[in-house]
């Protein structure tokens, strides 16, 4: 038999490999780093798959660099709590503290405050939870953070729903998604359209230092922004896209494909700003077509069996918005 086998050599697209060379170490994440702080050690009881594992350990590690490992964190009940402090265990391996499900921007608002009075100015704060924790029951709370300008960081990991309790609509649904408290039926099947909240821009609304999105397809904005956030005083405010193979209805391999698909679509935009004003964008690399990335999803087969070509329009004109809204085809931001 002739020998078939072939030696192949793969290259990973967008990736900090080319060729078969790696670039300098000042420029490679901090995850590739075998020194790496790793806040969330492994442990935990996060489903397979889980964005919201990726993102925390991800942002919290890089706000360990970038606090110089002084930092202490408030978290949120939800699925991260949940999933990484089973009692009488954890996998936080820094200072860390369980707050009531809506006020954790409260707590670390505190804390920040207490530090301050003790002249511990160089021990930093973050706080975080889930879009349910951020988006609707500690929205006052947070509110209140950014008016003060407390010097925090407040990053929520955005799942879209309530997963941890069955998967209920929380503010940050989608239209048209299926959850257990949105079912498929009437006209208008799914979580309605025109509800909901885009906390991202209310947080600049309350002009606050920083305020950015990112997802945990792209490890190294994600980094970036933390590390940025870190070099800046008073409240901050980063929103990352954490998808849930559970609540979506995508295979646990398809994390990162899918926040991918919904940053390239435009449905979810990334973007920086200061001071109340964006400052800059990510492009769109390779578009897609909204429905492409509807199609990965279980929680909007709905739309396909009959097709419905009104809402996947309607859901394809919020991804148009949010690209003329911020550039997201061109480099510069759209006036």
């Amino acid at each position: 038999m002739a020998d078939t086998e072939h030696h192949v050599r793969f290259y990973q697209v967008g990736s900090f490999a080319v060729g078969n060379r790696l670039v300098p170490l000042e420029l490679r994440s901090l995850q590739s780093d075998a020194n790496r702080p790793n806040a969330l050690t492994s442990g935990h009881r996060a489903c397979q798959g889980c964005g919201e594992a990726l993102g925390a350990r991800y942002a919290i590690d890089a706000a360990v660099h970038g606090s110089d490992g002084q930092l202490v964190a408030v978290n949120a009940t939800g699925c991260l709590e949940v999933f990484s402090t089973p009692f009488p265990e954890t996998s936080w391996q820094i200072p860390w503290l369980h707050s009531l499900f809506g006020n954790a921007p409260a707590v670390a608002s505190g804390m920040a405050a207490g530090l301050r009075a003790l002249g511990k100015s160089d021990v930093r704060v973050v706080a975080q939870g889930g879009d349910g924790a951020t988006v609707d029951i500690g929205f006052g709370c947070l509110s209140g953070m950014f008016e003060r300008n407390d010097d925090v960081l407040y990053i929520c990991y955005d799942n879209e729903a309530y997963m941890n309790t069955g998967v209920q609509r929380s503010g940050a649904t989608p239209p048209a998604a299926r959850t257990m408290t949105t079912q498929v039926a009437g006209p208008e099947p799914g979580n309605v359209f025109g509800q909901g909240k885009d906390v991202p821009r209310i947080a600049m609304a309350h002009e606050i230092p920083y305020v950015a999105t990112a997802t945990v397809a792209d490890l190294r904005d994600l980094e970036a922004k933390v590390l940025r956030a870190m070099q800046i005083r008073g409240a901050r405010y980063l929103h990352v896209l954490v998808p849930c193979p559970l609540g979506w209805g995508t295979a646990s391999c398809d994390t990162i494909t899918a926040a991918r698909a919904a940053t390239q679509c435009g449905i979810f935009p990334v973007f920086e700003a200061y001071d109340g004003e964006v400052t800059s964008s990510t492009p769109i690399r390779r578009q897609i077509p909204v429905e492409e990335y509807l199609r990965m999803q279980k929680r909007f087969a709905h739309l396909f069996k009959p097709r419905r070509d009104d809402i996947i329009d309607r859901l394809q004109a919020m991804a148009d918005r949010n690209i003329a809204r911020y550039g997201l085809l061109e480099q510069e931001v759209a006036s």
